[in-house]
């Protein structure tokens, strides 16, 4: 997508104009523009399947002119007319470079007619006056051109290709390098992105010094201030969008809004419509600041082509104050073909791209969420907020916000961890009172850390659980907080009696050892209700209940084709979901079948699945990937599982599965994955919309592990839903998932119902093998000294202005003046009001003295 002061140019892979299998099969990617103020769309068709628009170009000196190239070798200029105006049906100029397929086009900044080429693998300067032959190739690359820049005065050009490094994931850790021009040998200063396989786009804008990063298939976009000193990437803010991202583009300077303080716009293209996004600076409005806008680059070239090949350096005049324009949202639509007027050479009808207003299925604008760090905020449009109103129902948690509590309560100085544990498993696992870590230590050792003693652990070797055999997963017993159970790869589980007050020596014998799979172990799964009951998965394709009482193997699960993503017990415990890498959801009843008693399609991708029970059991949370290797989330009926999902909504393109955690008392899900910095929360309700977006929480460095505690373990004096535990290579950090409210003083009853006391057994493991169901009481979080805000005094509403009828009386010209003297006279002072002098005390007569006296006085003296 590309954007001049007037026009909108992106490409397409679907028109109304194409037949949709013509256009599945040959694959046509249109160009089609817009008009910003005058909505209209031209469109230029392919003339084979090869014909391919990759890249676009607005000239910086006639925002009517297009370069396009394509996959036919071929460059082409268009120039545009007025909207009015029949549009051109062929190009102005045609330039066959003859260097094989073109990948991107740049305009010179200073000079008219000089175009940047991206061939294969080598640049190509190019006169467009001159079509023959280009006026240099440069030197060629080792691998196929990925990008061009130039240099802001048009004396340099960058570019960049793919290269792949022997041993490492291409495209997969993102990350931002500042590199000085003049020593190219090391970059000066780096900022991490996360992880993700979408390449990031970057946008800069000179007067500012703001640098747009956002990448493709992703729902954010980020926002850095960049400097020449220390620190050198500032964070702006970190927009969340609605959906992914296709493209963006920046819009010129002289189209932004100054008088409402606008120093940047964006526009996001997504696949249903373009979005723009608006940075403006809290300033007061309709006055222009002088200090928001340095003269900005003019629109006049500098010189011609010939004139800088030859060594001409000028440069293009500033522009002054930037004409003032407003932004505007597009919906992109299938209607049928409009009917042209061939007077006009526009639609008499509504254009296929139509605006808000006659779109019911508009997007939503971008929330921003925490992280501003500069004077700049992202805003979006007023149209944009103008269709809010429309979108339906919006979670009451969607403006949640995670925090890291104070560093007071961090176990820092983890040295030695196992950052290798299999992707069933969480990493980690934590329960009110401790933290166990697996190290990368020979003999499958697992560091306790108690939590009532944070702090930075010592240097020397700390007294471990020593497994003999690699941990593959591990989990606290819910009932039992010294109970901790351990899967190695020897297809054993070990079940560890840890001591009150922690380890003081290391342990070497495990109090139970569960023996009964025959290949390595994926997971382990405490019951929900019941005491010293375990569930596990293994390689032999088998899911096997144990019983901790006595150490045997009570149940054994079968009929899967292929390995076990996950287990997840029911709420009410009498069920088990399993995902598995051939595609299929089942629901078990171990107490009545060793075989499913419902399956159905699950996620298409085979990179790994989540599972949790959400809406009191009624439906079943999919956490996966699609057949195109995007992580997306799928709801389940739980009593109709064959059916398919009844809901789904796309996350992102990440290649780490998206771990999630549910809070009953409020609906909300919580979702983590290894080795990302972004943790995305949605809020879960049993009917349509079914997933509502809340504001995400980003962690300053990326994710070893994401635990949670019980809801016990809640300040609700700080409006906190959840606490978990965050594992970064070095540390343990709890953070702290807050509702911003304002009437803190109060219990917040309509967030906290009463919650299950988790922690105690509703049965033993004999009991619920009997037949035998239960349930977990339910307690009060509220304190004893906290109202809830339900009972909560009502504050009388106080009249912050005087009745309109009082500024619409009629009052005639002696009244208003009589007002106007009675005004005066109550600011100075009623007349006859004796004067502060007046009540002076005077003297006797006796006292008072002649001029004589004085005289005599003073000669005395």
């Amino acid at each position: 997508i590309k954007a001049s002061s007037k026009l909108v140019a992106f490409t397409t892979e679907q028109d109304s104009l194409v037949p949709f299998k013509e256009i599945i099969r040959e694959r046509q990617m249109p160009v089609t523009l817009i008009h910003y103020l005058n909505l209209f769309s031209i469109r230029f068709f392919p003339s084979s399947p090869s014909d391919l628009v990759t890249d676009m170009d607005f000239s910086p000196f006639d925002e009517s002119l297009l370069a396009t190239c394509s996959g036919d070798e071929t460059v082409k200029l268009w120039r545009l007319c007025d909207p009015e105006l029949q549009q051109p049906s062929s190009p102005l100029l045609t330039v066959r470079p003859g260097q094989g397929k073109l990948e991107l086009v740049l305009f010179h900044p200073t000079s008219s007619g000089l175009l940047a080429v991206g061939a294969n693998k080598s640049p190509l300067i190019w006169d467009t006056c001159r079509q023959e032959t280009p006026l240099a190739v440069l030197e060629q690359h080792g691998d196929q051109l990925q990008s061009l820049s130039w240099k802001q005065d048009g004396s340099l050009l960058a570019s960049s290709c793919k290269v792949l490094t022997p041993g490492c994931v291409y495209g997969l850790h993102r990350e931002v390098r500042l590199w000085d021009s003049r020593k190219l040998s090391s970059s000066i200063s780096s900022t991490s992105l996360g992880i993700s396989s979408g390449m990031m786009i970057p946008l800069f804008d000179d007067d500012t010094g703001l640098l747009i990063l956002a990448g493709m298939g992703d729902a954010v976009i980020d926002c850095f201030e960049v400097t020449a000193s220390e620190p050198f990437f500032s964070q702006v803010s970190h927009c969340l969008m609605d959906t992914s991202t296709r493209g963006v583009a920046m819009v010129p300077k002289v189209a932004l809004d100054v008088l409402s303080c606008e120093v940047m716009r964006v526009l996001q293209l997504t696949d249903s419509c373009i979005v723009p996004i608006g940075y403006q600076v809290p300033r007061k409005v309709q006055e222009f600041h002088e200090d928001l806008y340095p003269d900005t680059v003019g629109t006049t070239p500098a010189m011609s082509a010939e004139e800088w090949w030859k060594g001409g350096n000028k440069q293009v005049k500033d522009l002054l104050c930037p004409s003032i324009k407003a932004p505007c949202l597009y919906q992109v639509t299938s209607h049928p073909a409009a009917p042209q007027d061939p007077a006009r050479g526009c639609s008499t009808s509504s254009s296929p791209l139509s605006t808000p207003s006659s779109s019911a299925a508009a997007s939503r604008s971008p929330s921003s969420t925490s992280g501003l760090s500069s004077g700049f905020l992202p805003s979006p449009s007023q149209s944009t907020k103008a269709i809010q109103s429309l979108l339906g129902p919006t979670s009451k948690f969607r403006h949640i916000q995670g925090a890291v509590t104070h560093r007071d309560t961090h176990i820092t100085n983890l040295r030695g961890l196992n950052l290798t544990t299999p992707g069933e498993s969480d990493g980690f696992c934590v329960n009110r009172h401790r933290v166990a870590v697996p190290l990368a230590i020979s003999g499958g050792q697992i560091a306790i850390c108690e939590r009532s003693q944070p702090g930075r652990l010592p240097d020397t070797a700390l007294p471990t659980i020593q497994n003999s055999v690699n941990v593959v997963d591990l989990s606290w017993d819910p009932f039992d907080a010294h109970r901790l159970a351990v899967a190695g790869d020897d297809a054993k589980i070990r079940v560890w009696q840890v001591p009150k007050g922690g380890l003081k020596d290391t342990l070497t014998e495990p109090e139970v050892l569960l023996q009964g799979h025959t290949e390595k172990i994926y997971s382990i799964a405490f019951h929900p209700l019941a005491s010293g009951l375990l569930a596990s998965s293994s390689y032999d394709l088998t899911v096997r209940l144990w019983n901790l009482e006595n150490g045997e193997q009570v149940n054994l699960l079968t009929g899967h084709e292929d390995q076990i993503f996950c287990m997840a017990w029911s709420p009410d415990g009498k069920l088990l979901a399993t995902l598995s890498k051939d595609g299929k959801v089942r629901i078990y009843d171990p107490r009545k079948s060793t075989a499913p008693v419902q399956e159905g399609p699950g996620p298409e991708g085979h990179r790994g699945a989540r599972a949790v029970w959400v809406c009191e059991g009624k439906y079943l949370l999919v956490s996966g990937f699609d057949s195109r290797s995007e992580r997306k989330l799928s709801l389940y009926s739980a009593d109709s599982v064959s059916s398919g999902a009844v809901a789904s909504t796309d996350i992102d393109t990440s290649p780490s599965t998206l771990i999630p955690f549910y809070d009953p008392d409020t609906g909300v899900v919580i979702l983590s994955a290894k080795g990302e910095t972004r943790v995305h929360i949605y809020e879960i309700v049993p009917e349509d919309p079914y997933f509502m977006e809340c504001s995400s929480f980003n962690s300053p460095e990326p994710l070893k592990g994401f635990a949670f505690l019980p809801k016990s373990e809640c300040n609700v004096r700080d409006v906190e839903i959840a606490v978990g535990l965050m594992l970064t290579k070095a540390a343990i950090e709890p953070v702290a998932f807050k509702v911003p409210r304002v009437k803190k003083e109060f219990f917040q009853d309509d967030v906290y119902t009463d919650t299950a006391v988790c922690w105690e057994p509703a049965l033993t493991a004999s009991a619920w093998l009997s037949g035998s169901n239960g349930q977990h009481k339910k307690i009060s979080l509220k304190p004893k000294d906290m109202t809830p805000v339900s009972e909560a005094p009502k504050e009388a509403p106080v009249r912050k202005y005087l009745p309109s009828s009082v500024y619409l009386e009629e009052k005639t010209d002696e009244q208003k003046k009589e007002e106007l003297l009675s005004a005066m006279v109550a600011k100075l002072g009623n007349i006859d009001d004796p004067l502060p002098q007046d009540s002076f005390e005077g003297v006797d007569e006796d006292e008072w003295v002649t001029t004589d006296e004085i005289v005599v006085v003073n000669d005395l003296c």
